[in-house]
């Protein structure tokens, strides 16, 4: 879950893993921990015709979520990072 402080600039104030409920390093606007952010639109022929979810997901929850899938998920090195 992301708070984001008021104003001209939506500067991000505060992210707290949808999870466990940790809230998860900040410094000056900046995320400072690893994240999986979810963003997902459901269409047609689903439960949720319409319906967007949007969660966060610290590190340790999200090694979790994975280390229960029946195929891993898929990884490559990245070498340039955001």
């Amino acid at each position: 879950m992301r708070k984001y402080r008021n104003g001209q600039e939506r500067q991000l104030e505060q992210v707290v893993c949808n999870l466990c409920g940790r809230e998860l390093k900040m410094e000056d606007g900046y995320l400072k921990e690893g994240c999986f952010e979810a963003d997902a639109v459901f269409g047609y022929f689903s439960k949720k015709d319409g319906v967007r979810h949007h969660f966060d997901l610290c590190e340790e929850c999200y090694d979790r979520m994975i280390s229960q899938f029946a195929l891993p998920v898929e990884t490559k090195e990245e070498t340039e990072l955001l």
